[in-house]
């Protein structure tokens, strides 16, 4: 799908469009994305700034998302697991920026490319309007070939 529609799609996608999440930038090779969380009084905790889980909500699709449409079809990408360190209280709109480098791609590929999984990390930082640090997410991805995908295999792809 085109960078520039699914942005419009996602920034309509009742998780995000609900938690005052958008979207902001999506370059068209899926190797950029600017995200932002808005600070409205339904994205306030109890003592009035940013919602922790909005936060990790805020970072949850981008990475998967922008490593399959990197690697393509022949590869099994998911979420797998995530983690946040909170750094100091999100009192405005905040802001994380994501990058899929041609590194970043070739050491998945080089890593599944004996049909192993492969699962790394990659960090994202969110900021505040001031680019004061509110938090630092790491989010794990899972990653493995497809058997159809794999050099000489005559295995069949799973049910």
């Amino acid at each position: 799908m085109r960078a520039g529609v699914f942005r419009v799609l996602a920034n309509l996608w009742p998780p995000l469009f609900f938690a005052g999440i958008k979207i902001n930038a999506l370059r068209r090779d899926y190797r950029e994305a600017r995200v932002t969380l808005y600070l409205r009084w339904y994205t306030r905790n109890y003592v009035g700034v940013q919602y922790g889980g909005s936060l990790m909500s805020m970072t949850d699709p981008w990475y998967m998302l922008m490593l399959m449409n990197n690697l393509g079809n022949d590869y099994y990408v998911w979420d797998k697991h995530a983690e946040i360190d909170y750094i100091s209280p999100g009192k405005s709109h905040v802001q994380a920026h994501f990058v899929l480098t041609q590194a970043m791609i070739d050491d998945v590929k080089a890593n599944t490319a004996s049909g192993e999984k492969y699962l790394p990390t990659y960090t994202v930082e969110i900021l505040d309007r001031d680019n004061t640090l509110v938090a630092r997410v790491k989010r794990t991805i899972y990653i493995k070939l497809k058997p159809r995908a794999r050099r000489g295999s005559d295995e069949s792809p799973p049910c």
